[in-house]
């Protein structure tokens, strides 16, 4: 690999005495980036250039691809030449290669792809033959999610399943453990809350007991009923696990739980003397950051089916909240504790259509830099903090009948 490096810098690489800091940290952080790299371009030593400062003009760079490009992957050879195509000044840094060869990607190379050509000039992912059953689902994840045909194919390059899209399945998989623990407990699996011992459980949130921090989060594992539980969870692992492919366990987890959080304290604020269950809150979350991602890159999108299942997906939903609107006006079955909130639900749709919306359009770029991320973050923490105040407040000064605790 040391070989293969230098053969790009035509030797060993040595950083000037009288450079600046930037160029000798960036230096340094070629030479240890290199290593990573699975296969360097192979650059003949009469194509060195002693006083270049890790820059190499596009056309030289073209050069180069068109004479050792049969020797690298094809779609790193694709986005190399995009990344030829769209850099506005004129040359090529190195370290946007070392980069691109160990599968990171710099500002700089994202600003080069997005000011150049967006389609890339080979055959589309999707026309690809020879591909395992493995494969073939990272294939359709990736044109599920992604509405730009170079980051699909970097992705495909890139996922590992290493880690696996671990989050989403647990979450699912301890819903039903919970809903079947407390389907015998409660001698009944259809329409649970018209148990009288529904309610009894320390997981759903009850008014009367707000002040146990824990059940603004903990509700989303108990359900109303093996109907309520089977919407949620189809819709969740469709959606969610081949977000959670693409976008990793940190961010699905992020607007998940911010839309679980908002579900549940804007009952706590709208509908006052409900209480909540069920995971509708995220998943709601998830899934309308999604059409609403797709409806914004409609043109790129090119899952297969795509108008028929978004409104699929807005039929299920619809069905969903439906039904808990109709539970909650329904007369109670131990009043005068009423149904619960379908609340949770709108909660959980605008922070997908906000905080959701940069989260996944936002795909390999670091949040942090994202300014658009942090105002919805910010506006999003004064919401949660307005509410914890409301939750201590309000109540008494509003003198709000409660139920009884269960």
């Amino acid at each position: 690999m040391e070989k293969s490096s230098q053969r790009m810098t035509g030797g060993p690489r040595e950083t000037p005495v009288n450079s600046s800091p930037a160029v000798a940290a960036n230096a340094e952080g070629e030479e240890i980036e290199v290593l990573e790299s699975t296969d360097v371009l192979p650059v003949a030593p009469e194509d060195y250039d002693p006083d270049s400062s890790g820059f190499i003009s596009t056309e030289r760079f073209r050069d180069l691809l068109a004479t050792h490009g049969s020797e690298l992957d094809p779609h790193k050879l694709e986005v190399l030449l995009a990344l030829a195509d769209g850099n506005a000044d004129g040359k090529i840094c190195y370290q946007d290669f070392v980069n691109l060869m160990s599968n990171k990607r710099s500002n700089s190379f994202r600003r080069a792809i997005l000011q150049g050509s967006r389609q890339l000039k080979g055959c589309s992912l999707r026309d690809e033959v020879g591909l395992g059953l493995s494969q073939r689902l990272v294939r359709h994840v990736a044109y599920e999610t992604l509405p730009r045909e170079v980051d699909r194919k970097w992705y495909f390059d890139s996922y590992t399943y290493c880690p696996p899209p671990w989050l989403i399945l647990a979450i699912t998989i301890a819903e039903v453990a919970v809903f079947m623990y407390y389907g015998f407990q409660l001698d009944r699996l259809v329409l649970q809350v018209s148990s009288p011992s529904f309610l009894k459980s320390p997981l759903p949130y009850h008014p009367q007991l707000r002040a146990q921090a824990w059940r603004y989060l903990s509700y989303i594992f108990m359900h109303t009923g093996i109907e309520h539980l089977t919407l949620n969870m189809a819709m969740q692992l469709l959606v969610g696990v081949p977000l959670e492919m693409v976008h990793g366990a940190l961010r699905i987890g992020l607007v998940y739980v911010c839309g679980v959080l908002a579900g549940s304290l804007a009952v706590s604020v709208t509908d006052m003397t409900a209480p909540v269950v069920g995971s509708s809150g995220g998943v709601y979350a998830l899934v309308s950051a999604h059409l609403a991602n797709v409806v914004m890159n409609w043109s790129g999108m090119k899952c297969q089916f795509k108008l028929f299942r978004m409104a699929m997906a807005l039929v299920c939903m619809s069905v969903e909240f439906g039904r808990a609107v109709w539970l909650r006006f329904y007369p109670p079955a131990f009043p005068p504790c009423p149904n619960p909130s379908f609340v949770a639900h709108l909660g959980g749709v605008v922070v997908g259509l906000t905080l959701g919306v940069v989260v996944l359009q936002n795909y390999e770029q670091r949040l942090q830099e994202q300014s658009l991320f942090w105002i919805f973050f910010c506006v999003y923490t004064l919401f949660v903090l307005c509410a914890v105040f409301w939750n201590i407040f309000a109540y008494s000064l509003l003198d709000v009948r409660l139920p009884p605790p269960p």
